[in-house]
């Protein structure tokens, strides 16, 4: 036991101290400071509180959202759309993207025309991809009132009104193949 000196087991004894630590620290910071947000994944149905400024009489208008940490993407549609059609929906290049902090969401886009109102059918749009689609641009900003209740305002195109509005968290059962 010649190479053992006193020098060398208290420096890395110090070391392996030290480390342990540091280590300590930044777990005990991190579980009481650092939290994901709450998942907020899933459709919402949106009540408006009045009719939108580019619409005769508005659609009732389904939000579907998807969530990677702060991170939301997700995309509007008919609220009458089924489950199935959904997906051929949201390939329509209709998405929207935001973050969402502190219990408030903010999400930015182009939406067609027809899902915001009563004027076409977007499920017939989609499936025959019909080029001449108008959209608006559209910015929705939300507040986070339980698990599955938002409050927030719409924006849609250049019109500098905002429309009031409540999304519902909906329950869908998805059908077994």
């Amino acid at each position: 036991m010649h190479h053992f000196n006193f020098k060398s087991l208290s420096f890395y004894s110090i070391a392996i101290g030290s480390v342990l630590l540091l280590f300590k620290t930044v777990t005990t910071y991190g579980e009481k400071n650092l939290q994901a947000p709450p998942q907020i994944n899933g459709h919402y149905r949106i009540v408006l509180t009045e009719k939108l400024s580019p619409c005769n009489q508005s659609n009732p208008i389904l939000l579907n959202l998807y969530q990677s940490g702060i991170y939301l993407n997700g995309f509007l549609s008919s609220a009458n759309t089924s489950t199935e059609k959904l997906s051929a929906v949201s390939q329509a290049n209709q998405y929207l993207t935001g973050k969402y902090q502190n219990s408030t969401a903010s999400l930015s886009g182009q939406v067609s025309d027809s899902v915001l109102c009563n004027n076409a059918n977007i499920e017939t749009q989609a499936n025959t991809k019909q080029k001449k689609n108008s959209r608006s641009p559209i910015r929705l900003y939300m507040q986070l009132v339980t698990q599955e209740n938002f409050t927030g305002q719409i924006i849609v195109g250049n019109f500098p009104k905002a429309v009031k509005f409540t999304a519902t968290l909906q329950q869908y059962r998805e059908k077994s193949q």
